[in-house]
């Protein structure tokens, strides 16, 4: 299945826990749980030797992972601060801003190629079509003809350099629509369309949506203040850290974690639970995860998924018990540990178990192409996540030779 970079983190997002809750039931997972409170943990100088040495100002770096790491009730083990080494050197190499090459080109081209597109799917035909034009009208034009928007667009080489550029022409937009006939298009920009709009949505250097964020703000301010937050060293390992580590799975192999960092949540667990049911059924499901179909903003649609279809048939050619309303409520529970507790997945690890003689099994690879601007070609998970653990490894041997 193909995803887009926006649809993959926003569903990611979770309903906040305290932390307090979620570390207890992830230290309470069992042998294969991925915190684990009885092993010695490193200080902030042993995290140093763990990032790589090409990073800048190693020191502040680690510093800030420990002191996150004690926030968040994480364990600094050397499995944990493995991880999130690996993760944030493979998306920015530690760079709180990096420079992304051709940055500038590929936003122009996004614009010139699928501007009206993208406003229209977004604000509808009737609106998204006009806004979609004083859009380019503007770019074209301001602040100045010699130095306009679109000029500006061209020079950025970071993610940080665009995201405030088109919020300084959504910025502009709204000042300037509250005098145009255009009445629709204005009470839009009233509601925010600029964040709406905006084409930036993973940010950091842990790429976290910002969506996820904003479900899970460390402190106060707007959501201009939050981006800002998102761009800083300490800010982005702290949401970056956040979604990589809060959230318990009993994975006995740090790649699936990582697979369900490119791809969502439980991504790994759900892919397995999908081949489990494709061996129950004469259909060919994809194991993408994704046990439900989701709108854009990440809410459930009512249509049923190709997984909810064959969950139906099965149970009913099987004589079990579970109604598809049963099903559905059970699904909705996808991006949940608690998923693992529902009638519906009992059943079919169960049905799994009976018909093939096999053992049910907990995580497998999910099958996800991700795509989006800011990519220089289409990659899927399994590369993202197999990256990641080399990165991973190659940490693990450098802790080998730290003594705690």
């Amino acid at each position: 299945m193909r995803k887009t970079a926006f649809s993959v983190s926003l569903i990611q997002s979770l309903k906040p826990l305290s932390v307090l809750a979620l570390s207890f039931s992830l230290v309470a997972c069992g042998d294969h749980s991925w915190w684990k409170d009885d092993e010695p943990t490193l200080n902030s100088d042993q995290i140093k030797r763990l990032i790589p040495t090409r990073a800048n100002d190693r020191s502040t770096w680690a510093k800030d992972i420990f002191d996150i790491t004690e926030q968040l009730g994480i364990p600094q083990t050397k499995e944990n601060i493995c991880s999130i080494v690996a993760v944030v050197d493979q998306e920015s190499n530690f760079v709180a801003d990096p420079k992304v090459p051709g940055l500038g080109e590929k936003a122009v081209k996004e614009v010139q190629d699928r501007l009206t597109e993208k406003f229209t799917d977004k604000l509808g035909e009737t609106i998204g079509g006009t806004v979609a034009g004083y859009f380019e009208e503007v770019l074209k034009t301001q602040p100045s003809p010699e130095d306009n928007y679109l000029s500006q667009m061209r020079r950025v080489q970071t993610e940080r350099q665009l995201d405030e550029l088109y919020r300084e022409i959504f910025d502009y937009m709204s000042k300037h629509y509250h005098v145009s006939a255009l009445t629709g298009a204005a009470k839009l920009v009233g509601q925010d369309v600029g964040e709406k709009m905006n084409p930036i949505t993973t940010l950091g250097s842990m790429q976290v949506h910002i969506g996820y964020a904003k479900a899970h703000k460390r402190q106060g301010g707007n959501i201009a203040e939050l981006r800002t937050d998102l761009y800083s060293q300490y800010g982005g390992l702290y949401y970056g850290i956040h979604r990589l580590m809060m959230y318990p799975a009993d994975y006995d192999k740090a790649i699936y974690r990582f697979a369900d960092y490119n791809s969502g949540m439980y991504s790994s667990r759900n892919a397995a639970f999908q081949s489990m049911l494709n061996d129950l059924t004469e259909a060919e499901l994809s194991l993408d995860g994704d046990l439900l179909l989701y709108n854009k903003d990440g809410s459930v649609r009512s249509a049923n998924s190709e997984s909810e279809r064959e969950l139906i048939n099965v149970f009913a050619q099987n004589n079990v018990l579970v109604t598809p309303r049963q099903i559905r409520s059970d699904l909705k529970k996808e991006k949940e540990k608690d998923f693992e507790e529902t009638a519906t997945y009992r059943a079919v690890t169960k049905l799994y178990e009976e018909k093939t003689g096999k053992k049910a099994f907990y995580a497998m690879m999910p099958q996800v192409v991700i795509s989006g601007p800011k990519l220089s070609r289409d990659y899927n998970t399994n590369w993202f996540a197999s990256r990641v653990n080399g990165r991973y490894e190659t940490c693990m041997q450098r802790a080998k030779r730290i003594k705690i």
